[in-house]
């Protein structure tokens, strides 16, 4: 325990009014009242009412009555009271802090201390609550009775429930390639304006299929208190790529992924989040229902539970690997093993340590909140050490960045760290695969969430500083087991995304026979065979100066472009449509970071004018923070707030005349006007620092129906370093696809 264990039951007692369940992201009041216990509160004593890290409930401000998410407090004996909000002022996780100090008088035995957040006595609309679900959000006070800054936790807290709103956005999920005529499911579900699944889907919906689906019903009822819906054994008998549609009369509510259906296939695609948190570190929710929610709520055929080391207690390690054996069905639904080593930036950055099997050791950075220090001597306090003492273990490692991010040029070992997570909730890092390139690393991309709100494989980010959705990685593999994605984890047969799921074959094809290797040939001597092709992942040895790339996809989006790269090198990027093609559509947008640590969060908000033009129509692109503004007034003056942490955002604008007039933009970063005639097909630029800190401008068909892409390209290979071809796709509702690269390399 982090506090002073001091006598909790004479510390007084706590309650909230109103009590019961109230929806995730609404504008509530409630009143916690602290009565105080046998030593009352000294003079200069202390209270403090502290939740979450991973809540992102309104922040209290104390100075505007009137205003949104205003906090009072007041003493029943008229004590003067100072109160302050401070983000960082209590021990993690619970480091959101209301601090309300005894400044003039004192507590005695029974007086009280009534907390208002969200007080609406003088017009406030109320304090806005996380936006997420939380079966126990508790309201935690500490206690300073006898005024030594050292705090008891009561030993009950107030409590209560987060729930869902009602459906705003209806999501269909198919697996994306399955064999002709084997079984697979079609999963649907609707989610309230924050990402929750909503169990208030009392609606019958109509199921349209672009392509005859066995055992498919034309439709199907959800039932109130139920967030999913599941239909079983279905089976596609033509080949093709199948949608479907979920309808209300004329209204399509939802689309379904993509799935392609295949006469036969060596691997299939399996989808996991193999990187987030429940609330036994800095999550929110219970490490059950983390497993739980991926499964059944996000649909995923695999997850990994990464909890931050520093934090995971002997106890908690255990039940985390009675959690996955008993999560853990072959040909259902994978769990792994695992842990996030957070070792400082100075000493690594973070790294993620996914294991085969149960029982294994885990090698803590530190343990900074683990009191038991029985096994301290198991620790690694550096990525080097780390990787030292992993030597031999059946695990595979990734770099991830978070608030720490991960320093791949420090150390790495080719053995375990086989891939780079380019994206998460915390934002977009393609600098972390340059840095591979740079170091001539072998490394796939990966895409997760590192997700803190309790939804793993469908992390909406909320209303705080997480920039953007959680991402998903793609696994090709053999099979739906640990051995089978273990395999494709270690050979780097895998894409990420940014969340979307989609088709995606990426293949190198050589005229000449090309050694392929079973393993990095870096390592050490293995196994290899001629082939005339490669596909994404591969290590390839080729005795040609050129070498074709085939690159096939079906998008869950209409795309927007496609980016081929060699490296650090992009060498082209193909959009599916011509300057003839070019419409009243332009597209905005803002993107990029401050700098790679935590500081790195960049604040967009501005405005846009059309000078002797009209905007027809807008529309956000990866506004996912709702309580943003994004507003068009009558004077025809865009507004908008939004932040990006190396991804980004926009807006798409239908122009009432496609050539004329002038688009002014302003915000604190940058300034611009530019003449409509002047926007094209290729990107307009303007830079501001940082990390690819920017606003781009370009135009786009009025309607790009291009969501499947077939792209041949014949490609020179330099000789004197590894060609690690790979691609990156751009889809037009703001999701960006990333295969791993295929490395090929020449005699030298």
């Amino acid at each position: 325990m982090p506090h002073s264990q001091y006598l909790p039951h004479e510390m007084g007692t706590a309650t909230v009014t109103p009590e019961g369940a109230f929806e995730a992201g609404s504008y509530q009041q409630f009143v916690v009242t602290y009565t105080a216990g046998k030593f009352g509160i000294d003079d200069t004593g202390s209270i403090k009412l502290v939740h979450r890290f991973a809540s992102d409930m309104g922040k209290p401000q104390l100075t505007d009555p009137a205003g949104a998410n205003y906090v009072s407090a007041e003493a029943s004996n008229g004590a003067i009271l100072h109160m302050e909000f401070d983000g960082k002022r209590n021990i993690r996780p619970w480091d959101k802090t209301i601090y309300i100090k005894v400044v003039r008088g004192f507590l005695r035995e029974g007086d009280q201390i009534s907390i208002r957040l969200g007080d609406r006595r003088g017009g406030s609309p109320g304090i806005r609550m996380q936006t997420f679900c939380e079966d126990s959000f508790e309201f935690r006070l500490l206690i300073d009775a006898i005024a030594t800054y050292n705090y008891v936790e009561l030993p009950q807290q107030p409590v209560i429930k987060l729930i869902p709103g009602p459906p705003v956005l209806w999501k269909a999920v198919m697996p994306t390639s399955q064999i002709i005529g084997s079984a697979f499911r079609l999963s649907l579900k609707g989610e309230d304006k924050w990402g929750n699944p909503s169990d208030q889907c009392d609606r019958t919906v109509r199921l349209h299929s672009n392509l005859p689906i066995d055992g498919l019903p034309d439709q199907v009822r959800f039932v109130a208190g139920e967030k999913a819906l599941v239909i079983e054994n279905l089976a596609v008998h033509e080949l093709g790529d199948v949608v479907v549609e979920m309808r209300d009369g004329d209204q399509v509510l939802g689309q379904s992924n993509p799935l392609r259906s295949v006469a036969t296939a060596e691997l299939l695609p399996y989808w996991g989040d193999l990187h987030g948190q429940s609330e036994e570190t800095i999550g929110t929710n219970s490490a059950r229902d983390f497993h739980a929610f991926a499964r059944d709520n996000a649909f995923l055929d695999a997850v990994g539970h990464q909890g931050n080391d520093f934090q995971i207690s002997k106890k908690f390690w255990e039940d985390l690997n009675q959690l996955t054996a008993e999560f853990n069905q072959d040909g259902k639904f994978i769990a792994f093993p695992g842990y996030e080593w957070s070792g400082n930036t100075g000493m690594g950055g973070d790294r993620n340590v996914l294991f085969r099997h149960e029982g294994r050791q885990i090698h803590r950075s530190s343990h900074a909140l683990v009191d038991d220090l029985s096994d301290a001597d198991t620790d690694c306090h550096t990525a080097g050490e780390l990787f030292n003492d992993l030597e031999g273990e059946d695990c595979v490692v990734f770099a991830h960045i978070g608030g720490r991010y991960a320093d791949i040029k420090m150390a790495h070992d080719d053995k375990l760290e086989r891939a780079v997570e380019v994206h998460s909730a915390w934002g977009t890092f393609e600098w972390l695969i340059h840095d591979a390139f740079e170091q001539g690393y072998r490394v796939g991309i990966v895409s997760n969430s590192d997700g803190h709100k309790g939804r793993p494989g469908a992390s909406h980010p909320g209303a705080t500083s997480f920039g953007s959705y959680g991402g998903l990685t793609c696994m090709l593999a053999s099979e739906l087991s640990r051995d089978g994605l273990m395999e494709s984890l270690r050979k780097r047969h895998h894409y990420g995304t940014t969340g979307c799921r989609m088709v995606l074959d990426v293949k190198a094809v050589f005229e000449q026979p090309a050694e392929r290797f079973a393993e990095d040939p870096n390592l050490g001597p293995c196994k290899s065979h001629m082939t005339n092709q490669a596909m994404m992942g591969d290590i390839v040895k080729c005795k040609e100066s050129v070498v074709g790339l085939k690159l096939d996809l079906v998008g869950s989006a209409p795309i927007e472009r496609v980016e081929i790269r060699n490296g650090l090198e992009t060498i082209e990027v193909y959009r599916p449509f011509g300057d003839a093609d070019l419409g009243n559509r332009i597209r905005v947008i803002w993107e990029g970071s401050e700098y790679r640590g935590r500081g790195r969060e960049t604040h967009w908000d501005g405005s846009a004018e059309l000078i002797g033009n009209q905007f027809h129509r807008v529309r956000p692109i990866n506004r996912y923070n709702v309580d943003k503004r994004f507003q068009l007034s009558a004077n025809q003056r865009l507004e908008w707030g939004a932040i990006t942490t190396g991804g980004f955002g926009g807006f798409d604008a239908v122009l009432k005349d496609p050539d004329a007039g002038t688009l002014k933009i302003d915000t604190d970063l940058i300034q611009c006007e530019v003449a409509i005639t002047d926007i094209g097909r290729e990107d307009m630029i303007f830079a501001n620092g940082g990390i690819n800190r920017r606003i781009r401008l370009f135009r786009l068909p009025d309607e790009n129906t291009c969501q499947t892409l077939t792209l041949e390209r014949t490609l020179a290979l330099a000789k004197d370093r590894d060609n690690a071809l790979y691609v990156c796709i751009t889809q037009e509702d703001g999701h960006l696809i990333w295969s791993s690269p295929i490395y090929i390399f020449g005699d030298t």
